[in-house]
């Protein structure tokens, strides 16, 4: 599985915001919609990795506004090692044009041994209690956040609704949350105790800090599926059904065991890759994403 994500992802190097990039403005679910452009403000710090800075992009709706929005953490893929918060600007502004305010986030990548699992996971749990701490300013409801990701993004996103935070050793975000309240996963691996191959598996065996066989409980702690429990946050999930990177069955595992755990989910299959080439299905993305909060989310709510 990781073998193939990665040879894709090298390909890809040249068109990482093929997904994201090109949400269309045309499809707006929300009820509330903004005729202005939205603001964007660009790297704002929302924590530190040693000496260097986490950084945030912030969409919000143009039209000034005294009401509160719900918000949505927008999480990049690039199998842990690549790409960044760019790649999330097309989805950020579509969804600060639907009323939601946007938060696209960097977060450490696995650079040699250094950044191993789960430090990513730290980060963007410490991104959604950064963002309830500053929720005034922003003008959002901190009882409703989102998470939205693509592949090694959408796996962060799922852990997001289903587990509160693993690294509280920052007092100023001791008090506040970082589990989100609906989930959309496009294209995520759900499973690595599955799908092995040898390549795929050397690189999980440096990224989880060791093989399957001596290290199974990492292995099993950054899948999703064995994180499902009643009360997890409502999960869309949009899988392609020629997708050679993560099989299908991935998503249809996860899609079953929050069945099974009367979780509210919807599994959407689309006839595409990976990526999501053909552009009625990044339209689609972006639709049933945005109807998907409008519903969960409950977009808006006066001060």
């Amino acid at each position: 599985m990781i073998k193939r994500a990665l040879r894709l992802m090298i390909a890809l190097m040249g068109v990482a915001s093929s997904l994201t990039a090109q949400a269309p403005r045309s499809a707006q679910p929300s009820a509330q919609t903004f005729e202005n452009s939205p603001t964007v403000q660009h790297d704002v710090a929302y924590s530190r990795a040693g000496e260097h800075p986490l950084l945030l992009d912030v969409y919000q709706p143009g039209e000034i506004s005294t009401d509160l929005h719900a918000a949505v953490i927008l999480i990049h893929g690039g199998g842990w090692i690549s790409f960044d918060k760019s790649t999330m600007s097309g989805m950020g502004n579509f969804l600060a044009r639907s009323g939601l305010v946007a938060f696209a986030v960097d977060y450490r990548l696995m650079q040699g041994k250094e950044n191993l699992w789960p430090a990513q996971l730290d980060d963007v749990q410490r991104a959604v209690r950064w963002i309830r701490a500053n929720a005034s300013k922003y003008h959002v409801d901190p009882d409703h956040i989102g998470a939205f990701g693509h592949s090694a993004g959408a796996q962060l996103a799922a852990l997001l609704g289903m587990e509160d935070t693993r690294d509280n050793s920052d007092p100023a975000l001791a008090k506040y949350s970082s589990k989100v309240q609906a989930v959309v996963d496009v294209s995520g691996p759900t499973d690595f105790t599955t799908n092995h191959d040898a390549d795929g598996d050397a690189f999980l065996t440096v990224f989880f800090g060791g093989d399957y066989a001596h290290n199974a409980a990492a292995w099993r702690d950054a899948s999703p599926v064995f994180h499902v429990a009643k009360g997890d946050a409502p999960v869309l999930i949009l899988h392609g059904t020629h997708d050679d990177s993560v099989p299908l069955a991935q998503a249809q595992e996860l899609a079953d065991k929050l069945k099974e755990a009367k979780v509210p989910v919807k599994l959407i299959t689309v006839d595409d890759v990976h990526t999501f080439e053909k552009p009625e299905n990044r339209r689609r993305v972006a639709y049933e994403s945005g109807a998907f909060y409008n519903e969960y989310l409950r977009a808006g709510r006066s001060r």
